[in-house]
């Protein structure tokens, strides 16, 4: 890298900039004060912590995806977060432990070695609200319509909420005994849509007709709320867990439209992308200006045992920038003044009066180079009448 090139980043590191910055802000505070409402309390954990702390509950996924460093003081191996889910579990955990529900919400930067969900960014400014202590499609219920909520505020239109739960891949998978590859390599052509090289996958295994039949359905099964019937129907002779799966997605579905009548859900039992990270109902958020999901979450109960303390957990998460790309609010721009150099008593204290009432006063420099104009000010200050007042640029 030379002194021409010094100023590019990395691939897929992003920064932004005004008037952007102004738009992220606002939907930032937006955000925060809906959490709040909602009685979601704001924790701000640490970039970095030790490794064995964040990959708690997430596995190989969060190890591939983790920035590692040594710490230079115990010489144990520090990791730059790749999600913040992980660091607020501990926190209900071991920093706040309750036996009542306790509701947390969180933003800050996270880092990625190589893009992934955010829109593809590595440094995504991750936003998201958690629920520990409660099992029950109602804590569900509520994420969802609080993303919903959120999704709404940054001016976010058209959106799809996606439904599927994990309880139906693993009881096929478990009664059939699947080891741990053929299980992945299951998953990966159920992640594909890809019925015939699943169906030579299982063939080849020797797993038998009725296993086989239910995992090419969960291909099929998918669209609104009618899916339902057809997945009855067609895994009517799955283990009784898979029952159980299809009444909590119909008990959520029916929870959902109590709370928002004009929600769009979508079922799809065969989008399983974070199976290792969840242990139940898991969703997605849609619009179609963009080509992915915009925000994630679902049930993932089994985050808190590596800290020792196990606890029921449900949330979601999104990528602040990445809304904020999406929004159709307009930024409001802010009236910009110019005030000429000087500290006299007279011009400080018309400053001080115009930023009091809401404007943006900028005031020149002694020497500067350019004026209103190039500080993009609309309008300057003049003592022309011998008191300042403000002409148009």
């Amino acid at each position: 890298m030379n002194a021409n090139n010094r100023w590019l980043l990395p691939d897929g590191v992003d920064e932004v900039l005004p008037p952007q910055t102004r738009q992220l802000e606002a939907i930032r505070r937006k955000a925060l004060d809906i959490f709040e409402r909602w009685g979601y309390e704001l924790v701000i954990p640490p970039i970095i912590e030790y490794l064995d702390s964040l990959y708690s509950g997430l596995g190989q996924d969060s190890d591939l995806q983790t920035f590692k460093l040594t710490d230079q003081v115990t010489g144990r191996m520090l990791g730059v977060r790749a999600d913040i889910t992980p660091q607020v579990a501990r926190i209900d955990a071991h920093r706040l432990p309750v036996d009542a529900p306790q509701r947390l919400c969180y933003v800050g930067p996270v880092v990625h070695t190589r893009p992934d969900k955010f829109a593809g960014s590595r440094n995504p400014l991750q936003i998201g609200a958690e629920l520990y202590g409660h099992d029950g499609i109602e804590s569900d219920a509520e994420i969802i319509s609080l993303l919903l909520e959120l999704l709404e505020a940054a001016g976010i239109a058209q959106v799809t909420i996606e439904v599927g739960h994990i309880g139906l891949f693993h009881a096929i998978c478990e009664s059939a005994h699947l080891g741990t590859d053929l299980e992945s390599t299951v998953l990966d052509y159920l992640l594909m849509k890809d019925g015939s090289s699943l169906k030579a996958e299982l063939d080849a295994a020797g797993v038998g007709a009725d296993v086989t039949r239910h995992l090419l359905a969960l291909i099929d099964l998918n669209g609104d709320a009618e899916v339902l019937v057809s997945a009855r129907e067609r895994l009517a002779e799955a283990p009784p867990s898979v029952t159980a799966a299809l009444d909590e997605v119909a008990g959520l579905v029916e929870l959902l439209v109590a709370r928002r009548p004009d929600i769009d859900v979508h079922l799809d039992f065969a989008e399983l992308r974070g199976y290792r990270y969840h242990t139940g109902i898991m969703f997605a958020a849609y619009t179609p200006d963009a080509g992915r999901s915009i925000a994630w979450g679902g049930r993932y109960d089994n985050i808190g045992k590596t800290f020792g303390r196990a606890r029921a957990a449900t949330g979601f998460s999104t990528d602040l920038k990445a809304l904020v790309s999406l929004s159709d609010t307009e930024t409001v721009e802010l009236g910009r003044i110019f005030a000429p150099a000087g500290a006299q008593a007279a011009l400080l204290e018309a400053i001080r009066n115009y930023r009091a009432a809401g404007y943006v006063v900028v005031q020149g420099l002694p020497g500067q180079h350019g004026g209103a104009a190039e500080m993009n000010c609309q309008q300057q200050m003049s003592d022309a009448t011998g008191s300042w007042q403000l002409e148009d640029v």
